[in-house]
């Protein structure tokens, strides 16, 4: 069977005016055009022809000799060239753009901008990209917990945090407390693998672990204190959103820091904040 959407070796059975007709040895569908700029040179009848299959602006079944940067059921990262009422077209390396319909975008989609993107058959049998991958991805990663990675940002929830595809592969979540700092649709993040659950997704995490994290914890409020003339409104008991709006550091990141600085009699905790000890 001749499928829309893979790279496939068909032979060539007529040529014609306008280029080869091909079909495999068996024959279960109508035969396919490759057009003639196309046709490998030299090619005679019952060569085969490594070829993508797709619908062209005509919407005809057609073959091509060029590689799409992804076929269907892969994911991959495409620039958004144009747009139009229905939905936006993207780049991936055919004579066609891939179109995306508007019901499958996540968040505001920019011309010029790159998005990760899964290709799927609609309802019509036409190649379209999506947004919306969560379905397209493995839980069967290879990672093991404190495995570090790189993941692209595919949802944001503000219930539940951000969801990562790690590799642009693997289902995995940072949580909502974790999101320190503004992120987006698109981003392509760090991550440290907190725990693999039992269902195969990953629990993300964007902070290194404690001891190493405090490091560049204790260097953040350092380098605010200086800013603040020495001084900080912020001590154990400041609420958690405050801490966040203004180190981007969690209570718990915070408290374990200033608690090395005071043993290492860098720092005074008071009643109104922290601040350096005089030397």
């Amino acid at each position: 069977m001749i499928n829309i959407g893979e790279i496939q070796k068909l032979k060539i059975k007529r040529f014609t005016s306008v280029g080869a007709f091909l079909n495999e040895d068996k024959v279960e569908d109508e035969d396919i055009l490759l057009p003639k700029a196309q046709i490998p040179e030299g090619a005679k009848v019952d060569d085969e022809v490594e070829v993508m299959v797709y619908r062209d602006s005509k919407d005809r079944i057609i073959a091509t000799t060029n590689k799409p940067k992804i076929t269907l059921g892969e994911l991959g990262h495409l620039m958004v060239v144009s747009s139009s009422k229905i939905g936006h077209f993207l780049d991936w390396g055919l004579e066609k753009d891939l179109f995306m319909p508007f019901a499958e975008t996540v968040g505001h989609v920019e011309k010029g901008k790159t998005y990760l993107v899964g290709v799927y058959l609609d309802k019509s049998k036409r190649l379209c990209a999506t947004m919306k991958v969560k379905d397209m991805l493995s839980t069967e990663s290879p990672y093991k917990e404190n495995d570090r990675a790189k993941g692209t940002i595919y949802s944001i929830n503000r219930d539940f945090g951000a969801f990562v595809a790690v590799d642009d592969k693997y289902d995995g979540l940072i949580h909502k407390r974790e999101l320190l700092g503004v992120y987006e649709v698109g981003e392509i993040v760090e991550v440290r693998i907190n725990k693999v659950l039992e269902d195969g997704k990953l629990d993300l995490s964007l902070r290194d672990r404690g001891y190493i994290q405090m490091d560049d914890d204790i260097n953040i409020i350092t380098d605010k204190l200086k800013a603040n003339g020495g001084k900080l409104n912020l001590n154990d008991k400041s609420s958690p959103d405050k801490i966040r709006n203004e180190l981007q550091i969690s209570k718990s990141g915070f408290k374990r820091a200033i608690g090395r600085m005071y043993r290492d009699g860098i720092i005074n905790i008071t009643d109104n904040g922290i601040e350096f000890k005089d030397k």
